[in-house]
């Protein structure tokens, strides 16, 4: 199903992507679409995409073709989901430790929507503290 989300192919286009979305949530799922972990998230990615097309734009990343970031946001796991509002990047506690990304697949569809629709809020109505942080769940 990663064919029918947009794919980023170059280390500009993924900077422009963050930088010139001004009222959307914008989610970078970083892998390789041949990787199993990658397949379940971008299905789930397929499946919301419509939902949340009002306030989350999602884009796929190929690590192997676009390697620019792999260092700069520490991609060594096979299936990573980032998020950004207004050109600053979310960070995300789900409890595991690691705020600044998701490393899994999260199969879950209203799970995903939840965590989009949070970060939604919080950034929008938090956005002038220039906290840049959410906090779901425990």
């Amino acid at each position: 199903m990663a064919y029918l989300l947009p794919h980023l192919h170059s280390g500009w286009e993924v900077d422009q992507a963050i930088v010139t979305e001004e009222d959307r949530v914008v989610i970078i799922r970083f892998g390789r679409d041949s990787d199993t972990t990658c397949m379940i998230q971008d299905e789930i990615f397929m499946s919301i995409a419509e939902k949340v097309k009002n306030f989350a734009v999602i884009y796929l990343v190929d690590i192997d073709e676009v390697s620019e970031f792999n260092g700069m946001y520490e991609l060594y796991d096979p299936c990573t989901t980032m998020f950004f509002y207004r050109n600053k990047h979310i960070m995300v506690d789900l409890g595991t430790g690691n705020n600044n990304k998701i490393n899994w697949a999260l199969a879950d569809k209203q799970e995903m929507i939840d965590i989009i629709e949070v970060c939604v809020f919080f950034e929008r109505v938090f956005f002038f503290l220039g906290c840049g942080c959410v906090w779901v769940g425990g």
